[in-house]
């Protein structure tokens, strides 16, 4: 099994790659993580946008933790780089849902139009195909 902290720093490099593909593929712009620390604080999103960027690091870390824990609680063989691959894109796509619906709708109350949808969508993938790589290849652990 992974251990918590081999999960974070996978989480970590997962984070940075998916971060990489958002500046090319995005609008420039904070991350939407920037729109929580603005609802929160006040002000708008690109005044928050190195706080939100270190709350999505956060984000993206904990998330690392708690597939690389959680996958194996589940019967999930994250030890053959195949399968945590596998997994990892679900993850990826999970992610994207919950931070669709949940983040987006629900906390922001934000209705990202299609091409925002689909970075989103892409770099959560790369996020989670990314950490699958990381956690099954055990070069943290």
């Amino acid at each position: 099994m992974t251990s918590i902290l081999a999960g974070l720093g996978d989480g970590l490099v997962a984070t940075l790659l998916m971060t990489i593909a958002t500046a090319t593929m995005g609008d420039g712009g904070p991350p939407p993580t920037a729109g929580l620390v603005a609802k929160l604080r006040g002000g708008t999103p690109e005044e928050h946008a190195i706080p939100g960027m270190a709350l999505h690091v956060l984000y993206g870390v904990t998330a690392g933790a708690v597939f690389a824990v959680g996958g194996p609680l589940l019967g999930v063989d994250l030890g053959s780089i195949a399968i945590a691959v596998a997994a990892g894109a679900v993850y990826g796509v999970a992610l994207v849902i919950g931070g669709m619906v949940f983040w987006m709708r629900l906390v922001l109350g934000t209705e990202p139009d299609r091409r925002a949808m689909a970075t989103f969508g892409t770099v959560h993938v790369v996020y989670g195909v990314a950490l699958g790589a990381f956690v099954g290849s055990g070069v943290l652990a």
